[in-house]
């Protein structure tokens, strides 16, 4: 069962990193000019913050799995909607999808330990 969280996690890792990718695409395709490239950086740059705070393991303020699973839903809904709204609307329906697929499935995996996991002490 190790070899099913690690690939989880590790599907997981790669769908926040296109999330980060999706967000600053999106993000320079809806503005114009020099507002493009600041929606380009703002918008990973709080993904990357909500992230940071409430979803990563060592997250600052941890929260339920179920108000976890809520911020990752709006995170990966969100950048959907903006890959949308860049003229790509397959695409954005697509990741979302995905991404909520592998979000319910790091939910799912949860219990099983992965190598990254702290040791549990005795």
């Amino acid at each position: 069962m190790t070899g099913l969280r690690m690939a989880v996690l590790a599907v997981r890792f790669c769908t926040e990193i296109l999330m980060l990718v999706a967000l600053a695409y999106a993000g320079a395709r809806v503005g114009e000019g020099a507002f493009a490239w600041f929606l380009g950086v703002v918008f990973p740059i709080a993904a990357i913050l909500v992230w940071q705070w409430f979803v990563a393991p060592k997250a600052r303020h941890p929260v339920t799995l179920g108000a976890r699973m809520a911020i990752e839903a709006a995170l990966f809904v969100g950048t959907g909607f903006l890959l949308a709204l860049a003229d790509h609307p397959t695409l954005g329906v697509s990741f979302m999808l995905f991404a909520l697929l592998v979000s319910g499935a790091s939910a799912a995996t949860e219990g099983i330990p992965s190598p990254w996991d702290e040791p549990r002490e005795p």
